[in-house]
């Protein structure tokens, strides 16, 4: 082995590092050492409410955190499990006509779905509050047709809120499933028709198992933001629907309770991330990557 050589393999030992090493820069400055101030905080205290916080080991936040809030968590991890099965029993039909009807207009049908994402999001939730108020239309005709009372309303409730969370976090569902879906050959269809399968059968055993990828991923876009979320819990609930986002973004913004505020932070990522885990063993994702 000559002295060329040697470097070569010198050089490709060394490349993937080489590679990684923007990538982990960026996670450290922008990911580990917030969370690292984040944690840090979390276990602060404020000496007096206008007093900048001091690292003392106050465990204390984190059982405050269940204690004083566990209505909001479950509230917000049952209004983000509620949004994501909608999203999903509107997206799938969705996605699979797009995919395997669209035909030449295909890219027109994907452009109307992200059309909404052309729109700011806190501008969609508003469209929202004035569709639903109680001078709206919607709330006019279920009244006339006997859904709703004489004084029935829409807004200001876990409905309202829950409808909110479903059509701005929809896109994320159903772009992910277009995917999984686009990627299936659909002489999958005709073999399983070919060995006497209906179509039912066929849509059982063949199209959804291939499309549980994109499920599980759009499962995963729509829960976790829908769960944090705050404008939609503002702006269409009322004191009762507050979810958690709405604890978090009163104790950081106007309590300025920073610790309490990074503990319920970090005690919402922890019950995310179990929830994927389990989320991810139960639906069997060894093939997502």
């Amino acid at each position: 082995m000559n002295e060329r050589d040697e470097q070569g393999r010198k050089r490709a030992r060394y490349s993937p590092w080489i590679l990684l090493g923007p990538g982990m820069l960026f996670l450290f400055l922008f990911f580990f050492f917030p969370l690292y101030t984040l944690g840090r905080m979390s276990l602060s205290y404020r000496p007096s409410r206008f007093a900048n916080p001091k690292f003392g080991w106050e465990w204390d936040n984190f059982s405050h955190a269940f204690s004083q809030y566990g209505s909001q968590f479950t509230r917000s991890f049952v209004y983000a499990a509620l949004a994501t099965l909608l999203a999903l029993i509107i997206a799938y039909p969705l996605a699979y006509v797009i995919a395997f009807r669209g035909g030449r207009f295909r890219n027109i049908l994907l452009g109307l779905v992200v059309v909404p994402f052309f729109t700011n999001f806190l501008i969609r939730t508003l469209a929202w509050k004035t569709i639903l108020g109680d001078q709206g239309t919607v709330v006019g005709f279920l009244r006339d047709v006997g859904i709703l009372g004489p004084t029935g309303t829409l807004l200001r409730t876990p409905l309202a809120v829950i409808g909110g969370l479903t059509y701005n976090f929809l896109p994320f569902m159903v772009l992910p499933i277009y995917v999984a879906l686009e990627k299936i050959d659909p002489r999958l269809i005709d073999a399983a028709r070919d060995l006497y399968s209906n179509t039912w059968r066929a849509f059982r055993k063949v199209i959804v198992p291939l499309s549980m990828p994109g499920v599980f991923a759009g499962s995963l876009l729509v829960f976790i933001p829908a769960a944090g979320d705050f404008v939609n819990a503002y702006y269409l609930g009322n004191a009762q629907t507050s979810m958690i986002g709405n604890v978090v973004q009163d104790q950081f913004l106007v309590q300025t309770n920073y610790p309490v505020a990074a503990a319920l932070s970090f005690v919402f990522m922890a019950i995310v991330m179990v929830i994927v885990v389990i989320y991810a063993w139960i639906l069997g994702t060894e093939d997502i990557a």
